[in-house]
């Protein structure tokens, strides 16, 4: 999936135009995310200055994006032709309705079907081989 991820209030706490501190997982999920093959679009209202400083600081916690307020890394904003709104598959950002859930709900969200796939697989494991949970789980996750 393309997912757009908002940057204040969403990957850390908002104190914009300072960058606030990391929220609970944010880039542990966003590493899973990448490592998955999904790609992270940052789409957020800063620019200019503060834009780079959130760029540079994703990238020293090790994300790097797709592309930066855009559908891909080379799209030209052209406000006579194009639309401003990005197209993705999901937005990720504290405005949603209802708020900010955590990065650990969403992770559940997205990764809905990886986890029943991987439950299926670990009950295959030990129907077939009659293993503990541990060793089950060790095998799985090898």
């Amino acid at each position: 999936m393309k997912i757009a991820v908002d940057f204040d209030g969403t990957i850390v706490e908002h104190r914009y135009p300072q960058i606030g501190e990391e929220k609970l997982f944010a880039f542990e999920t966003l590493k899973q995310l990448q490592k998955l093959g999904h790609q992270l679009i940052l789409w957020t209202f800063r620019h200019g200055k503060e834009l780079d400083e959130s760029i540079e600081y994703c990238k020293k916690k090790g994300i790097e994006f797709y592309a930066i307020n855009k559908s891909y890394p080379e799209e030209e904003f052209d406000p006579e032709t194009s639309s401003r709104k990005i197209d993705v598959d999901m937005f990720i950002d504290d405005r949603n309705v209802g708020g900010f859930p955590g990065w650990s709900e969403i992770w559940q969200i997205i990764n809905t079907d990886s986890i029943d796939s991987e439950y299926n697989e670990l009950s295959s494991i030990s129907a077939k081989d009659n293993l503990s949970v541990g060793s089950r789980l060790k095998k799985l996750f090898r």
